[in-house]
């Protein structure tokens, strides 16, 4: 434990345990089974829809999860929209480098509470760096499963263990001890993705008609943010505007995006060319019911490629093993120059009369398995 925290942590773990008028809490009869407590800690908003299916497997397993959220990117209206009950603890401090740093530290110290009420036996999490840096901070085993490898990592934020598809190789990942490194089939998409159902009431909702061609703008707010995809989304919805019969539907990360977007290219949203959607829309049922999706970002453009639809990134960040693995079996293309918005991306209706993504799929049990065998080894 760092020594900053050493003197102060016991005291507050201690504080917990003593009840009314100084005396120690009666421990529980020899009977009762101890609870065993997984906390989930969602960041962002596609960790919403991957970690709930995993929630449901480890109740199963009988762990009791418990949930935070942060107030970013629209996180906690789609915890709210998937019937999640958690505890909305911290919010997002924006693009700038420090105060990035200086959030990161906040948000840690506000989590201290939750988890001196709670005391988890593990943390998980899909790269919330405030979870992780908190349980380092008190000794408390903890899990980043992550699927892109170039993510930047402070020191203190190194997981204990790291769960990553097998076509990421152990060099530069971010555990600290590279025997706790465990791998799992497929991409991460597969994990909740075989569980989908279409929604045909979307079609109706946003008025889809035409070639629908589904468009997340870049992370501009992300330390891996290269300008040059800026300019590949705004070639994009130039050439959409100007083709007959196409559609963009819209999803910006966060309200300053869409405001930016709006007040700079208004002509986009004459006529509904481009539409952006009121509320939180299910990605996944807007995907399927696309003809193509193109985005600056990661999860939406597997997410697409696991559904089976034809999918272009225009992200121009290092580029990762999954993405990688995904271009040399046909199902992404990499779009890497504005010759490419019009040679490549392919503005054409696809077939939907048929499901063209595995019903079933090893991932999910072998993330799950991999959890509750971390769990076991620190319970011994």
């Amino acid at each position: 434990m760092n020594p900053v925290f050493s003197a102060l942590v016991p005291k507050i773990l201690r504080a917990k345990l003593v009840g009314p008028f100084g005396r120690r809490a009666e421990p529980l009869r020899a009977a009762a089974a101890p609870v065993r407590k997984i906390w989930i800690d969602l960041e962002n908003t596609p960790h919403v829809p991957f970690f709930k299916p995993i929630i449901r497997e480890l109740e199963r397993r009988n762990y009791k999860v418990l949930l935070t959220a942060r107030d970013a990117f629209q996180t906690c209206e789609m915890a709210t929209r998937y019937g999640f009950i958690y505890t909305k603890i911290g919010r997002h401090y924006g693009q700038n480098r420090f105060l990035k740093l200086w959030g990161l530290m906040v948000r840690s110290l506000q989590l201290i509470p939750f988890i001196v009420r709670e005391r988890p036996c593990l943390g998980l999490n899909h790269g919330a760096r405030a979870q992780i840096l908190i349980c380092n901070l008190l000794g408390i085993p903890n899990v980043m499963i992550m699927d892109y490898e170039h993510a930047k990592t402070l020191p203190l934020v190194r997981p204990w263990w790291e769960i990553v598809p097998d076509v990421i190789s152990d060099e530069g990942l971010h555990c600290r001890r590279k025997e706790r490194i465990r791998k799992f089939s497929g991409i991460k998409e597969d994990v909740y993705v075989p569980e989908f159902s279409p929604d045909p009431s979307i079609i109706e909702k946003l008025r889809l008609k035409g070639i629908v061609v589904t468009v997340r703008p870049p992370a501009s707010e992300a330390h891996y943010h290269n300008a040059e995809a800026d300019v590949l989304f705004e070639s994009l919805l130039e050439r959409i505007c100007s083709t007959q019969d196409v559609k963009a539907v819209l999803l910006p990360r966060n309200s300053a995006q869409k405001e930016k977007i709006v007040a700079d290219h208004p002509h986009w949203f004459k006529e509904s060319k481009v539409i952006i959607p009121e509320g939180v829309v299910d990605g996944l049922n807007l995907l399927w019911h696309s003809d193509l999706a193109v985005s600056g970002g990661g999860t939406m453009n597997r997410e697409a490629a696991a559904l089976g639809v034809p999918v272009y990134s225009i992200f121009r960040g290092q580029i990762g093993a999954v993405d990688r693995c995904l271009q040399a079996q046909g199902r992404l293309v990499l779009i890497e120059r504005t010759e490419d918005v019009q040679s490549k991306i392919l503005l054409r209706p696809r077939a939907r009369d048929s499901v063209l993504y595995p019903k079933s799929s090893r991932a999910l049990q072998e993330v799950v398995d991999h959890i509750d065998g971390i769990v076991q080894l620190h319970s011994v």
